[in-house]
């Protein structure tokens, strides 16, 4: 989080490396919130007290060296964020093991790529093998051998592969052997190696299926299970079946340290759970407790754990992790909540069993007093969002459901200089809701999930049900729902709220009342797909189960609807809602998932659709494109990564052409209507993008792993571009905003904080070839110089006595002069006046505070910047808007700026004599004083300050 939060602050007061692309030097900014995402695979390192590692299921690897206070990013440039397993070698600390793919049999899932190695404590990380294997449960360490290693290896979600199973590597993950396991459609769950005697190994193999359709189905072939133990290394295996269920599906297991005999293990059956304890080493087993809160939901939860120091002492983890002191008989809760917070990892040091980690759907959250108190998970922003949306309020609003833990809106920009705490809450919704924020009353915001739909009020913090049919969820009277139901507003009369079920309701009344608009439009025989294999048999008959998974109301035309379903048909109704005709594009299957549909903002005959047939376990990406109303479909996917399914396709509302696809790797964008793609990664890290937007000049993106980002002002993407020729692209109008109004002390670097957007006017220009200098120049409207920056002025210097860490100050920029893109900020401020000495404010961010005294803000208005390179100048214009929040008297800000601009006069005149006459610099300090008192806020100045300027002019005059 630290490392997220200062890294991405750096970037606002950089001059980024250009290259050949238009958009090289946008970044992503990361918003928040700051609240833990599901986590499954954590641990800590026993000889280095202090130090975790945590892996969300798709935010990538993070690491603590501070007791979880802060949590640092260490796994950013792997190609996947999706990780079910981490292990650290017991005889070398530096040496990690990661296993990608989380493992759990989620409807919300994404993939990894296999296993990942670090040598050097996590700093860096290189791909060892198991390629294909798309989910890794479990990784286990020789304690005493770092480069003998057992991976767990679950396969594919969605269909059967080879590569399921138990793998032994003796190398370092250099080759991997199967040791366990011999069939397409059984993999392993968990393995565990005993920490007295490394030849001794236990594992569990799972034959399960992930079907396309709803969360509840989980398919599991039980007589394929079990635990099995290997007493030679993990060359040969035998079944454990004393006492055990013969059918079983997933089990964790656990060894005690203290006594290598004692083994626990948390057992899923067909209709049963049980916790068994084995006082021989496996041979014989006794179900020791069975009650549901302890075990149940055994297809989400299995984590297990033994006190390293008394084997009597046991650690489940459920919707609350219990802890028994009696063997397993009994138990009591240590953490937990109303609501289920929903546990699936204990790790406890084997040197101090005080110290305890738990892997969550909240986080990572970390005890070091035998859990009686425990460290947040409010400083991990790895929060899983379905789809992102904005309002029209200024600064814009971000809402999403947040998968685990509710709903979320947050503000895109803070007033505070960072977007903390303070500045999101949640809106309540469903975890996995569609938002529809009102656009017409903004204070109303509607959200959609599992069947139930919100409405609620801003002004008085309540949420209310409005849902068209109660009483119950997935399947309500006859209607079918996914987890998260479209819901939308029609773009044109702004009043009337679509949602999707099996079929389409809408709602003119705020959802007071409904009204169906639609037939059912889901397939009547879908079937059972080809990918389920061996377990269709346990899939049930071939039902109609799909549900409308996508809305799209028309941008031009408010009697143009589309809908997409989750088993693979598209729609189209051209008098809201009178008649539907199906306008699938030929080949697209059952079952195939119409993620997305954004209609044209040009043409109600245009549509973009995004469909994704990862339930097929087909992992290529699909996105449609049609510009006749659906009777001809082109399937636009060039460059597009052929293991990258689409979660959204958007296009651009201000350019035609440009498009934006959202994948389970990243986000990527094209130029030309879809004809080719390229990655839009930049500094995203790699995870699932659920969903994206754009909203005014901005790109935002809901990750599935890593909260909400931001790509600000892409007006380089609209622009059309010539590699061969210099250009200064038009800048985005910008906002007369501060960088921040917080009056108390600044919060400390170690507070998670999102990332406000730039605090000035954004310059965007392309160099064809270096230049030797770079001017940029900025003139008002009367042709007066505003400011200038030179690529070869001389740098500003930090004072040596400089009396705050170095961590607080924005560094000093000048304009790239490299080939290649750049992106350098006017802080709409003119120059620093001279001053005696300098400060730094106390709204202070980490690495981004700019001394003090500034120069005078410039008053909204035209502007005309000239870039000069080399001579040759390049000329834009760009509008500077008061802040539109502010009421001001006519002329308010005229007397702000004049009275600013005199001050700043006076304190050049003081400052220049101060050196010899301490007279001077007293009043060069109370001039400074008063340019902050005169600046302060949008207002026209006092009349006592301006008798405090009178008098100090008349003193310097005299």
């Amino acid at each position: 989080m630290l490392a997220s939060r200062i890294a991405l602050s750096a970037v606002l007061s950089v001059v980024l490396l250009g290259s050949a692309h238009p958009y090289d030097a946008l970044r992503w900014r990361l918003v928040g919130p700051f609240r833990g995402g599901r986590t499954v695979a954590v641990t800590g390192v026993p000889s280095q007290p202090g130090v975790f590692y945590m892996a969300p299921t798709d935010g990538g690897i993070w690491k603590s060296t501070d007791y979880a206070r802060t949590w640092m990013p260490v796994f950013d440039g792997a190609r996947t964020g999706s990780i079910g397993a981490l292990a650290v070698a017991p005889g070398n600390a530096q040496i990690l093991y990661a296993g990608s793919g989380e493992g759990l049999r989620r409807p919300d899932l994404s993939v990894g790529d296999g296993v990942y190695r670090s040598g050097d404590g996590g700093k860096t990380w290189r791909h060892v093998g198991l390629p294909d294997a798309q989910q890794i449960n479990g990784l286990a360490v020789d304690p005493r051998d770092p480069n003998r290693v057992f991976a767990a290896v679950m396969g594919h979600p969605y269909g059967a592969n080879a590569q399921r199973g138990l793998y032994r590597s003796t190398d370092g993950g250099t080759t991997w052997h199967k040791v366990l396991g011999n069939d397409r459609d059984t993999g392993a769950s968990s393995v565990v190696i005993d920490p007295n005697n490394p030849q001794v190994i236990y594992a569990n193999l799972w034959a399960s299926r992930n079907p396309p359709w709803r969360l509840a189905d989980i398919l599991q072939l039980y007589d394929r299970g079990g635990i099995f133990k290997s007493t030679d290394g993990g060359t040969t295996w035998t079944p454990l079946r004393g006492g055990l269920p013969k059918a079983m599906g997933r089990a964790g297991i656990a060894v005690s340290n203290a006594d290598s005999r004692r083994v626990y293990a948390w057992v899923n059956t067909d209709g049963a759970c049980g916790i068994y304890r084995s006082m021989d080493a496996g041979q014989s087993w006794t179900k020791v407790n069975g009650e549901s809160r302890i075990c149940g939901r055994g297809d989400d939860f299995s984590g297990i754990a033994v006190d390293p120091t008394d084997p009597q002492v046991v650690y489940v983890a459920n919707t609350t992790t219990y802890r028994s002191t009696d063997g397993g008989k009994t138990w009591i809760g240590i953490k937990g909540a109303p609501g289920g917070d929903d546990y699936h990892t204990v790790w406890i040091d084997p040197g101090n069993h005080n110290v305890i980690l738990l892997g969550s759907d909240q986080g990572a959250t970390l005890s070091v007093n035998y859990g009686q108190t425990w460290s947040s998970w409010y400083n991990q922003p790895t929060a899983q969002f379905y789809h992102v949306i904005t309002d029209d309020r200024f600064p814009y609003r971000i809402f999403g459901g947040q998968q685990e833990s509710g709903s979320a809106e947050i503000l895109s920009r803070s007033e505070d200089g960072s977007i903390s705490d303070r500045d999101w809450h949640p809106i309540g919704a469903q975890e996995y809701a569609y938002i529809a924020p009102d656009p017409l009353h903004p204070s109303i915001i509607y959200g959609a999930g599992a069947g139930t739909v919100t409405r609620y009020d801003e002004r008085t913090l309540q949420a209310q049900v409005v849902s068209p049919v109660y009483g119950g969820r997935f399947f309500v009277r006859g209607f079918r729902y996914n987890r998260t139901n479209p819901l939308i507003f029609n773009h044109i009369d702004k009043r009337t709220l679509y949602l999707g079920s099996n079929l389409v309701f809408a709602s003119a009344t705020g959802g007071a009342s409904w009204r169906i608009i639609s037939p059912d439009l889901t397939r009547a025989h879908p079937g059972v797909p080809v990918s389920l294999g061996a377990f269709s048999r346990a899939s049930g008959a071939s039902e109609q189960r799909g549900v409308v998974y996508s809305i799209g109301p028309s941008y031009v035309n408010g009697n143009v609807i589309w809908a997409g379903t989750d088993d693979g048909l598209v729609w189209v109704t051209r008098d809201r809602g009178g008649h539907w005709r199906n306008v699938t594009p030929p080949g697209l299957t059952a079952w195939s998932k119409i993620t997305q549909i954004d209609p044209s903002h040009y043409s109600d005959a245009t549509a973009y659709i995004s469909v994704s047939r990862m339930r097929l376990d087909d992992m290529r990406p699909y996105i449609y494109r049609t510009h006749d109303g659906g009777a001809h479909w082109a399937l636009i996917t060039a460059g597009l990564p052929a293991d990258a399914p689409v979660n959204a396709v958007r296009e651009d509302p201000v350019r035609p052409g440009l498009l934006f696809a959202a994948t389970e790797r990243t986000v990527d964008v094209s130029l030309n209507d879809g004809a080719s793609w390229e990655p839009l990664t930049q500094n995203l890290p790699a995870t699932s993008v659920r969903d994206i937007v754009v909203h005014g000049d901005d790109l935002v993106a809901g990750t599935h792993g890593r909260s909400f980002w931001v790509l600000d002002d892409i007006a380089p993407l609209r622009a059309n571009f010539n590699a061969q020729t210099t250009a200064f692209f038009k800048p985005a109008t910008a906002y007369r905003l501060r960088r921040s109004n917080w009056p108390d002390t600044p919060l400390p670097p170690e507070e998670p904080a999102g990332q406000n957007p730039a605090d000035g006017a954004v310059l965007d220009y392309y160099l064809a070839s270096p230049a030797s200098r770079v001017r940029i120049v900025i003139y008002d409207a009367a042709g007066t110089l505003v400011r200038s920056y030179d690529s070869n002025a001389a740098p500003v210097p930090v004072d040596p006595e400089i009396t705050v860490p170095l961590y607080w100050v924005r560094p000093w920029t000048a304009p790239g002069t490299q080939a290649g893109m750049h992106r350098f900020l006017w802080d709409y401020r003119y120059a620093d006046p001279a001053a005696v000495s300098h400060d730094y404010p106390i709204s202070a961010i980490p690495h981004d505070t700019p001394r003090s005294p500034q120069g005078v803000l410039a008053l909204p208005g035209r502007y005309t910047v000239k870039v000069i390179a080399d001579g040759k100048s390049y000329v834009q214009q760009l509008t500077l808007r008061a802040d539109p929040r502010i009421r001001l008297a006519p002329g308010a800000l005229r007397a702000q700026f004049e009275l600013a601009w005199r001050i700043a006069r006076l304190m050049n005149r003081t400052a220049r004599p101060a050196a010899a006459n301490k007279r001077y610099a007293a009043l060069n300090g109370r001039l400074a004083a008063l340019l902050d008192v005169v600046e302060g806020a949008d207002a026209a100045p006092t009349p006592q300050v301006r008798r405090e300027v009178d008098a100090l002019q008349r003193t310097i005059e005299r």
